[in-house]
């Protein structure tokens, strides 16, 4: 890392993750650990050099470590923004011993002014109450399915999606 620059705090991250709509969410989780696979592979190349006594293969691995925790900690921050608005964080852990640290954020409640309105009061459309899912049901969704396969075959005898 150069220098000059310093990473995004840990409070800057996580404020900026209530803008993020959940799949981008899930996608900056997934990027997240990509560059953390290849960090990892960087150091297992770097390894034997440092072994040899490379100092700056030992710096990098040193500097590679320390973004690896810098990256673990927000995947840990996206973690908590997910879990917040009441869905499941699915993703796989880099490590189980992760402590994040939350920084106090504001957090988002019925009513905030989004367009779109929270997900988690959006109607299921079948009567009964909120879904944690926008969309239709399996059962519907099943359903509507099969009145369209009922409906007999197209001109060009093929289903269009």
């Amino acid at each position: 890392m150069s220098s000059d620059t310093t990473p995004i705090s840990p409070a800057r991250f996580a404020a900026a993750l209530s803008d993020l709509t959940l799949p981008s969410l899930h996608a900056k989780g997934a990027e997240l650990r990509n560059a953390i696979a290849h960090l990892q592979y960087s150091n297992e190349q770097l390894k034997e050099f440092a072994d040899d006594g490379d100092q700056d293969c030992k710096q990098a691995i040193q500097e590679n470590n320390e973004t690896i925790g810098r990256m673990e900690e927000r995947i840990g921050l996206l973690k908590v923004e997910v879990e917040n608005r009441g869905y499941m964080w699915d993703a796989p852990e880099a490590k189980e011993d992760v402590e994040v640290t939350v920084p106090h954020v504001q957090p988002i409640v019925n009513g905030d002014g989004r367009p779109d309105g929270d997900a988690a009061t959006r109607s299921s459309g079948n009567g009964e109450g909120p879904s944690r899912r926008p969309g239709l049901s399996d059962e519907e969704l099943q359903r509507r399915l099969m009145e369209r396969l009922a409906e007999g075959d197209d001109a060009d005898g093929g289903m269009h999606l």
